[in-house]
């Protein structure tokens, strides 16, 4: 493998990670509900979903790169037919878009609560850079997506690695705090295959125009791979992270958060700003496809949406 192809598969990587890890996943929220909740063996439902996203990620990607998908329709009629396949669509696209709305709204809240910036006026700012960024092509969409990746990877190395070290309770002691009825379900597997169908519902879309995308099938699939495992990884550490601090974890809005406090005060505040940039990402990945979905890029049409 060249050097070029290996650049072209880490930075599909990096915008795959940087789609997914949207703000209940940075902040620790998603992390300890659907995992960290189970106790130790949410460490097998964190491998179980990371199997499961490497896989249908990988095939997704292969699927955009065979049927040139310009969204995400050709994909989903190829998989279901054109009548489910309509059905499917219209429902993922409600999906996208609300999805959207969601962080834009939570991105004011975040701002405030980080910088003491008024909602209306950081919910602006971010709607602001997403509109900027969605007028640009593809192929720098990508390219923006994915630098925030590996600030993030660093940054969970530190903050997880610190409560890892220092926790408040011993590892060994971990289920004696564990509470599953804040979970979804009781089945730690169950709850693990449900998370991977949430993220590969979100990146259905953005994958299958990055498979389309890409100047060779090899390429974006090993982009996906790389990409669930970045994915992971980081779901490791945070959940380890989460597992030391659990007796707190349940009473803060956001345990990532507070594992940065306990490192160091400002290095919360610092985080915010990871996570406010998270949000962006996950902004953009969703609102492209939702937009290819209904025009075609770069178009007259495109810009007024």
């Amino acid at each position: 493998m060249s050097n070029g192809s290996r650049r072209a598969s880490w930075k599909y990587a990096f915008a795959y990670t940087g789609i997914v890890v949207g703000a209940g996943f940075a902040t620790g929220q998603e992390v300890l509900q659907f995992f960290a909740s189970h106790g130790l063996i949410s460490i097998a439902g964190i491998i179980l979903t990371g199997l499961i996203i490497m896989f249908i990620g990988r095939q997704a990607a292969k699927l955009g790169y065979a049927t040139h998908a310009e969204s995400h329709v050709l994909p989903l009629n190829t998989l279901f037919g054109k009548k489910l396949g309509l059905v499917v669509d219209i429902i993922l696209a409600f999906f996208l878009y609300g999805l959207a709305i969601v962080m834009i709204a939570g991105s004011g809240a975040t701002f405030n609560e980080g910088f003491g910036i008024h909602p209306q006026i950081g919910a602006i700012v971010l709607i602001i850079l997403a509109f900027i960024t969605l007028l640009m092509d593809f192929d720098k969409i990508v390219s923006i997506i994915g630098v925030i990746t590996p600030v993030l990877i660093i940054a969970m190395f530190f903050i997880a690695g610190y409560n890892i070290l220092n926790p408040m309770i011993p590892l060994s002691e971990v289920n004696q705090y564990n509470d599953v009825s804040r979970a979804p379900t009781s089945s730690w597997w169950f709850d693990a295959i449900t998370y991977s169908g949430f993220t590969l519902a979100t990146a259905f879309s953005f994958l299958s125009i990055m498979g389309s995308e890409s100047a060779r099938q090899s390429i974006v699939r090993r982009g996906a791979v790389y990409g669930g495992l970045l994915i992971m990884i980081l779901m490791m550490l945070i959940t380890f992270g989460v597992l030391s601090i659990l007796p707190i974890a349940y009473d803060v809005a956001l345990p990532t958060m507070q594992m940065a406090a306990n490192v160091a005060p400002w290095l919360g505040t610092a985080y915010s700003v990871i996570i406010i940039l998270l949000i962006y990402n996950s902004i953009v990945g969703f609102l492209y496809p939702f937009l290819a979905r209904f025009t075609k890029p770069g178009s007259k049409k495109y810009k007024s949406y």
